[in-house]
């Protein structure tokens, strides 16, 4: 099972004890603001989505970790890699994200967090390139994104939601085919 560490957290698969935890974040209007329609999540949803994810990782060899802070032990969300199949348009692409609770916001831990899953993804998952998707207005996410070296690559629209997202990528170039 793979784990990864940093300094002050551990990134790993997700658990059944985790899914209290995760639902809390995703029950918050202000995480959930810029994620999807911005709808909050309830804990039933959030049960299916960690299913999702688990699958992503037996399907791929790769996907959302969770994030537990060392010295607490307590969750703080998730970074990690991700097929982005709402947005058609950048399709075949992996995506590196991060959903973390609000307490956690702020601290580094995104960008501590998504440094060690660009690691993973390109030297032991062989990715050549990685992209990252932010709705328009997460200045947050878009200083995330930067800060671990991707550039800015193109803004678009999410069809899934209506509301337009930009396109940031890192690891190579994409070539028309």
């Amino acid at each position: 099972m793979t784990v990864l560490q940093t300094e002050r957290l551990i990134l790993r698969r997700w658990t059944e004890n985790d899914v209290a935890a995760m639902a809390a974040i995703n029950a918050d209007d202000e995480v959930m603001r810029w994620i999807g329609k911005g709808v909050p999540a309830t804990v039933d949803e959030t049960r299916e989505a960690i299913a999702r994810w688990e699958s992503g990782w037996e399907e791929r060899g790769y996907g959302l970790f969770a994030v537990e802070v060392r010295e607490t032990k307590q969750l703080a969300g998730f970074v990690g890699l991700s097929v982005p199949t709402f947005l058609p348009e950048v399709l075949p692409a992996v995506e590196i994200g991060w959903r973390l609770g609000l307490p956690f916001w702020g601290l580094g831990i995104a960008t501590e967090a998504a440094k060690e899953v660009l690691r993973f993804g390109f030297q032991d998952c062989n990715l050549d390139e990685i992209i990252s998707i932010c709705q328009v207005g997460n200045h947050a996410s878009e200083r995330v994104m930067q800060k671990i070296g991707m550039r800015f690559e193109r803004e678009t629209i999410d069809p899934s939601a209506q509301r337009p997202v930009r396109v940031y990528v890192v690891g190579g170039v994409k070539t028309a085919e």
